[in-house]
């Protein structure tokens, strides 16, 4: 699923950077002449200009609008790569360390009964997170319960459940 929601990101951003120019030389095909009615193109006084001075300006124009399509396609190229890694970045923390500080938050949908060690936690998110440490805290029920998985130090994550003051050791697991 992931892979075809960057695979859609791409087409999208392929797709655009090629219609750019098509759009830009469409606005200003030809020369100034074609694009404007007799009485613009008088008004703007290039009727006093010679054959030669009007091909000049025709091309200077071109190459204005030719720079200006090169520079929307690199925005279009560059803000569908940022939005890529962004995607990457958001679906693998917990596997990798991207050097965020800021917490997974998400719920544990269904009954939380309390930590121990090997219990798997599955977030309304998606993400399978795997107790590896030997905290536990019995006798809890919490339904649909707010959590936290927070990065700590050397790589290690910390599952906090809402309302409850221990927090448990976990590995991201899926």
């Amino acid at each position: 699923m992931r892979y075809s929601r960057l695979r859609l990101l791409a087409c999208t951003a392929v797709l655009m950077s090629l219609s750019l120019p098509a759009l830009a030389q469409r606005v200003v095909g030809g020369d100034l002449q074609q694009q404007m009615s007799p009485a613009e193109f008088k008004a703007a006084g290039l009727d006093k200009l010679s054959p030669q001075e009007m091909a000049s300006l025709n091309s200077w124009l071109q190459g204005k609008v030719a720079a200006v399509a090169a520079d929307a396609r690199e925005q279009v190229r560059e803000q569908a790569r940022e939005e890529g890694r962004q995607e990457v970045i958001v679906k693998n923390r917990g596997f990798f360390d991207f050097g965020s500080n800021d917490p997974i938050d998400s719920t544990l949908p269904g009954e939380f009964t309390g930590f121990g060690k090997g219990r798997t936690y599955t977030l309304a998110n998606g993400q399978v997170w795997e107790q590896t440490d030997t905290t536990s805290v019995a006798r809890m029920r919490r339904t649909d319960a707010k959590v936290s998985v927070i990065p700590g130090i050397s790589g290690a994550w910390y599952l906090r459940v809402e309302g409850v003051n221990t927090r448990a050791k976990v590995r991201r697991v899926k």
